[in-house]
């Protein structure tokens, strides 16, 4: 199969911290299952920051990611319309009219790491994996 058949975008408004949380352990996820040439994954932000958070790339180092290079960028209404699933980060700006999209999307309400202590940052970050865990799990079940 040449065209990944599943789209999930991680959406914030920075692109600078949730957001690339999700994309790093959603593209673990999707290589420990074997689903790189079955899922695709997108991740930007509505006003995207300079760089990702600091505190960020810290506390993700811990867990054995380097976003250290990794750049915020802009997505578009357009690539947010193709995907499957959309999950955004409780700071969304999104005009997605889900309706006619036929995108599921949720609002994970996560706490914004940045200005946080390294504590409070852990704890996001552990959130962030299980909810892309149970995601996965998800996508695993209808694409079987």
């Amino acid at each position: 199969m040449s065209d990944p058949s599943t789209r999930v975008a991680f959406v914030c408004v920075q692109n600078a911290g949730r957001s690339q949380m999700s994309t790093a352990f959603a593209e673990r996820e999707r290589e420990r299952r074997g689903l790189e040439a079955t899922v695709e994954i997108l991740t930007g932000g509505t006003h995207p920051a300079e760089h990702v958070h600091d505190v960020v790339v810290d506390v993700m180092d811990e867990e054995g990611f380097d976003l250290s290079s990794r750049t915020p960028r802009q997505i578009s209404t357009a690539e947010l319309e193709s995907c499957d699933y959309v999950a955004t980060m409780g700071c969304s700006t999104l005009d997605l009219d889900t309706d006619d999209s036929g995108v599921d999307v949720r609002d994970w309400a996560l706490d914004d790491p940045d200005g946080s202590d390294t504590d409070r940052v852990r704890e996001i970050r552990d959130e962030i994996r299980a909810r892309v865990r149970a995601l996965f799990d998800e996508i695993e079940r209808e694409t079987a």
